[in-house]
């Protein structure tokens, strides 16, 4: 179904009882709910870091940031890539999310080497719930690491879990898990009102707390 005028206070709304936008294709001005029957989480008390990015990730290879350059996460998200030659995100949902995130309820975590962004991701942060939305790389590792650094910072801040959308292979070795419409929507209820607070500097002892779950 299509909507009109989407704004930012509609999208909030639209969140907290579990269905998102999307568009058909980066140039398709056009954008259409999604409600879907099966649902991606990982629950942050099941957050698994695999042991090969444990070591990439100590060794320092990229400095990771929160919220330093939202805009040009989400452009690298929209990028036509040889893997992925088409995406949804087009300018309205660029647009959207840009507001929100000035508003603060949208953020994002960026991974650079040599002062490059590599990679990152981005969501909307509502209640005890982090709506994961898309990310990107540009080199091995880099979206994994930022989303490692994501779940620290959730972890940290008193989040429930990560809100994927769908479920993927890829996601499935973070503790991913699919769970029915119905059931998805309860535990966005009992999570949507908690009070969090979204960590932007989660220290070294306890990204290394993370690492060693």
């Amino acid at each position: 179904m299509e909507m009109p005028d989407l704004t930012p206070d509609m999208l909030l709304r639209a969140y907290a009882v579990g269905v998102f936008p999307m568009a058909e294709d980066r140039n398709d001005p056009e954008l259409f709910w999604v409600d879907p029957r099966m649902r991606g989480i990982i629950p942050l008390t099941e957050f698994h870091v695999p042991r090969r990015l444990r070591r990439t990730i100590r060794s320092g290879t990229f400095a990771v940031t929160y919220d330093r350059d939202f805009e040009a996460v989400i452009e690298g998200c929209a990028e036509s890539t040889r893997i992925r030659p088409r995406t949804w995100i087009n300018d309205n949902i660029i647009d959207l999310y840009s507001t929100l995130h000035r508003m603060g309820h949208a953020h994002s975590v960026e991974c650079w080497r040599d002062g490059a962004l590599m990679g990152g991701l981005y969501g909307v942060s509502l209640g005890g719930v982090f709506f994961g939305e898309s990310m990107f790389s540009r080199t091995t590792d880099a979206s994994k690491v930022a989303l490692v650094y994501l779940a620290a910072s959730l972890k940290l801040g008193g989040y429930d879990f990560i809100d994927t959308q769908f479920i993927t292979k890829h996601l499935s070795r973070f503790g991913a898990i699919e769970l029915p419409r119905n059931e998805y929507k309860k535990l966005l209820s009992a999570a949507i009102d908690r009070k969090t607070v979204f960590v932007t500097d989660p220290d070294a002892e306890f990204l290394d707390l993370i690492l060693s779950g």
